[in-house]
């Protein structure tokens, strides 16, 4: 009896010892795989990107694949398109740029003499806070040309980070559209048989959706563009097109997008008057508060068929977890979310 006991008690031994040794090997495996995310954060972020920047192109693609044509010739016509607009942009940005520039270099000698002319107003500032003396000295320390060379390669750095990411990013969206439905293929093969059929049927909404949200996500930065370059003109703001290109560009990223262009143009509209630079302003509040409140939601639950509610809170959620990137994905997932909840999870529940 005592050795029965005895067994039975070292097999519960070894029980409890086969579960803590379970429950070890779990956590450690789970911090390393968080760990690991956390390493990779940056780069899951690009590809998360890149994958909902195809996603949201499919629809281009599709449309010129109902022409019969190649999937890689749809693609390279796409990618050309972005291409040619993206070099229309640069050509609007770089003649105003040079003529500041040139400007600039001509303006510095002037201001160099007005800062030695006590009469004049720059004369008057440095007769005042001594701008040349304390500028001089810090250069004769040493310091702030070590915080200028320190600033330039931190400039650096941020502006090659932002090349190789945006180069990362074109690299796999021209994959990722070229092989989007091997993709596919490949996610529902992990299925069962049973339900690939639904599952694919429920991915090609979810993709349909993300489409549609992307077309009028540029409908209404289109809007907000054409809006700025109109106001510009009536207004006599300078470089009108190359404004509205900007607003159109920001309008992209939700929530800080549209106020970001605006406070822009309202600085470039101090170059007119002050008069216009406060209509400027105004003309820019009134027209975020029409695209937040009637324009975006109403297009939205038209499109995507999301609730108005719904898309603010998924914008803010995905923003406060992802930046940017998480504000840009927020509504697709949201609606895939929704579309997952509509088809699977409420018939479920009412079947029960």
């Amino acid at each position: 009896m005592r050795r029965g006991g005895g067994s039975a008690s070292g097999s519960g031994s070894a029980s409890w010892i086969r579960v803590g040794f379970g429950l070890g090997i779990g956590l450690l495996a789970a911090y390393t795989l968080g760990h690991a995310v956390l390493q990779t954060a940056q780069i899951l972020t690009l590809v998360l990107l890149s994958l909902f920047a195809a996603v949201s192109l499919e629809p281009v693609v599709a449309l010129l694949r109902r022409w019969r044509l190649p999937r890689g010739l749809t693609v390279t016509v796409v990618v050309f398109a972005a291409v040619a607009l993206t070099a229309l942009f640069i050509a609007l940005v770089i003649p105003p740029v040079s003529k500041e520039i040139d400007q600039l270099r001509t303006q510095i000698p002037i201001w160099l003499r007005e800062l030695r002319d006590h009469s004049s107003q720059l004369g008057k500032i440095e007769d005042r806070y001594h701008v040349i003396e304390k500028v001089q000295q810090q250069l004769s320390s040493g310091n702030l040309g070590g915080r200028l060379a320190s600033g330039v390669l931190g400039a650096g750095r941020i502006l090659l980070g932002l090349l190789t990411g945006a180069l990362i990013v074109i690299t796999l969206t021209i994959y990722f559209m070229v092989s989007l439905p091997s993709i596919k293929g490949f996610a529902l093969r992990l299925l069962p048989a049973s339900r690939r059929p639904r599952a694919e049927e429920l991915t090609d909404q979810i993709m349909r959706q993300v489409g549609r949200f992307m077309l009028a996500n540029v409908a209404t930065s289109a809007l907000a563009g054409v809006a700025t370059t109109v106001w510009a003109w009536a207004t006599g703001i300078p470089y009108g097109m190359l404004l509205g290109f900007f607003v159109a560009i920001m309008d992209l990223i939700p929530i800080i997008g549209s106020t970001i262009g605006g406070v822009v143009v309202s600085l470039v509209a101090l170059s007119v008057s002050w008069t216009v630079a406060i209509a400027t302003a105004i003309f820019y509040t009134a027209f975020r508060f029409t695209e937040d409140h009637l324009t975006t939601p109403l297009t939205m639950r038209y499109v995507v068929r999301l609730h108005p509610v719904a898309t603010m809170i998924a914008v803010l959620v995905g923003g406060a977890l992802l930046g940017i990137v998480g504000a840009l994905v927020a509504v697709p997932a949201a609606t895939a979310v929704s579309l997952i909840l509509d088809e699977v999870v409420f018939p479920t529940r009412d079947r029960q």
